[in-house]
């Protein structure tokens, strides 16, 4: 057996208050969990978890001790130790994923075990213990990131697209991982020959210790992670939820919490565009703001906590329309069956009309402003493009760290478009230039962005300057292209619901309820669409969230019909 290595500082010595990451229960709170498990005695040396089990069992020490070790090269790095009223598990215990480190038992005692439903019924049951143990699974998982304590290591460069990507995707998905960039780190080319692999095939991903992946798509990261393991693709659900922004979590909370057996499918990032926003100032119930990501990662913790499972890089490819069980194809070739469905797949960033502009994504090019772009760009000249709300959210927050932020729109100002309070900062920021009537002509460099020109509509006058780093902000693109024409669309390609569907919407899709299409029905009964996929949706995160919750509430209606 290993030892543990304890020169190494425990998480729980690490972090600024223990008391609400490392909770000690009482003996009333322990009593009303033992009914949900069982008693279990333990000898020293027992593996109680280990490395990359799933499901992962839940564990209160009645006495004696454990502890949780990261097994490493040298033996085992010890990440904490739990005594009599303390319990085991971090965000994992939600998800239903693979453990991330080994769990030993130290001193011999005895514990109270539960299986990942049973733990997750007392979740749902005990408002008390539901907020013990919610708060210490995240704060938990949150100090594993900051920490690196994961089953991934990162080789990657800030000037490749690709490093950017698998950075995001990882982050966005909570998973911890331990990054090495090749520009700045000395031990990197000694890890690049210890596996075989060079500076050509960054970013490269080593998975849980063995796996290598060259330049990984998202969907083959996910798969060796075992992001979907725990999802069983055979089971009819209640409601198929195509989405994970804000929308698509706020159905995911409210379908799960009241009894449907939710699914919720994201072909890319959890949170959506919300998830990149750096500032939500304008959402109720935060006067201080809120990042993009804190707010959707909450809400993709709640809906896990009500039992929802969310399927990560699994894209819908096509909608069969058959009734009464609708069937979305996924992009790998599987299929998921479902009685009723909310269409919550969102929009995309217009791309401008310069030809090389996808030569530069990622790589000084960017669809997002989240403190992971703002870190590439700080103390350079930054250029957003874009009117709307996401785009001053993005100036405000990046002039903190840029050197100074040129903001692009088209029109003659921002009052149309843009809240009044973004507009007020960013007329009153010295750090930020805001240029009408101006848009981008052309983007110049090599493997990075390096240059930009930009053309004032009203003079014809063309400025060139030498700026490595720009923002995309401009207008909407629903994802809508997998629908075929099972849906009706508007002129725009954004879906018609309600009162906004035409008879001969109906007629085409062959209605065949007496009653008219509910306030966000689609043409296809059961089918509803919520957020920036909807035509006619405004553009506020509250409003979406809103959506997704009204759109619940006919889906009930429908499964009783």
């Amino acid at each position: 057996m290993d030892t543990p290595d304890r020169s190494l500082t425990p998480l729980a010595a690490a972090v600024s208050r223990p008391e609400r990451v490392f909770p000690t229960l009482t003996q009333a709170q322990i009593t009303r969990i033992a009914p949900h498990g069982r008693r279990r005695p333990i000898t020293s040396g027992d593996v109680l978890v280990e490395v990359g089990q799933r499901p992962v069992p839940f564990f209160v020490v009645l006495s004696g001790e454990i502890q949780v070790l990261r097994p490493s090269p040298g033996g085992e790095a010890l990440i904490v130790t739990h005594r009599a009223g303390q319990f085991t598990g971090e965000g994992n215990m939600l998800t239903g994923r693979r453990a991330l480190a080994r769990t030993r038992v130290s001193e011999p005692g005895e514990v109270l075990e539960l299986e990942h439903e049973q733990l997750l019924g007392l979740i749902q049951t005990d408002a008390e213990l539901s907020d013990i143990f919610m708060r210490a699974f995240i704060l938990r998982r949150i100090e594993l990131i900051a920490g690196g304590y994961g089953d991934v290591v990162l080789i990657g460069s800030t000037h490749c697209a690709g490093t950017l990507r698998v950075n995001e995707f990882l982050t966005r998905n909570g998973h911890p991982f331990h990054y090495i960039d090749l520009d700045r780190d000395a031990d990197a080319q000694d890890l690049l020959d210890r596996f075989h692999v060079s500076a050509a095939d960054v970013p490269v991903l080593i998975c849980r210790g063995d796996a290598v992946l060259r330049n990984p798509s998202n969907q083959q990261i996910a798969d060796c992670l075992g992001f979907n393991d725990a999802i069983d693709r055979t089971q009819v659900r209640d409601l198929l939820i195509v989405g994970a922004g804000p929308a698509g979590l706020a159905a995911a909370v409210y379908g799960a919490s009241e009894g449907l057996d939710v699914l919720v499918l994201e072909s890319n990032l959890p949170g959506g565009q919300a998830g990149s926003s750096s500032r939500i100032e304008n959402y109720l119930g935060f006067p201080t703001g809120i990042s993009g990501l804190d707010l959707t990662g909450r809400a993709y913790s709640q809906a896990q906590k009500f039992g929802a499972q969310v399927m990560v890089a699994k894209g819908a490819a096509r909608l069969a329309c058959a009734h009464p069980l609708y069937t979305v194809h996924l992009e790998d070739g599987g299929r998921i069956d479902a009685r009723a469905l909310i269409i919550a797949s969102g929009a995309h960033y217009r791309k401008p009309a310069i030809s090389n502009v996808s030569q530069f994504e990622g790589a000084g090019v960017y669809y997002a402003a989240s403190r992971m772009e703002s870190q590439l760009c700080a103390r350079e000249e930054v250029v957003i493009v874009g009117g709307g709300n996401s785009a001053g959210q993005a100036a405000v927050f990046l002039a903190e760290t840029a050197k100074h932020v040129h903001l692009l729109v088209r029109k003659d100002g921002l009052a149309d478009t843009m809240s009044r309070y973004l507009v007020r900062r960013i007329e009153e920021h010295p750090g930020i230039t805001l240029r009408t009537r101006t848009e981008l002509v052309a983007l110049d460099g090599d493997r990075h962005l390096d240059r930009v020109q930009w053309r004032d509509t009203r003079t014809g006058v063309v400025e060139a300057r030498d700026l490595r780093h720009v923002f995309m902000m401009t207008g909407a693109v629903p994802n809508t292209g997998w629908l075929g024409s099972c849906i009706a669309l508007d002129e725009h390609g954004f879906i018609r619901t309600g009162p906004d569907l035409s008879p001969e919407d109906l007629t085409t899709a062959a209605w065949p309820l007496v009653r008219a299409p509910y306030l966000l029905e689609t043409n296809r009964p059961g089918v509803f669409a919520v957020g920036d996929v909807r035509g006619g949706n405004i553009k506020r995160v509250a409003s979406a969230v809103g959506e997704g919750s009204i759109a619940v509430a006919f889906v009930h209606q429908v499964l009783r019909q």
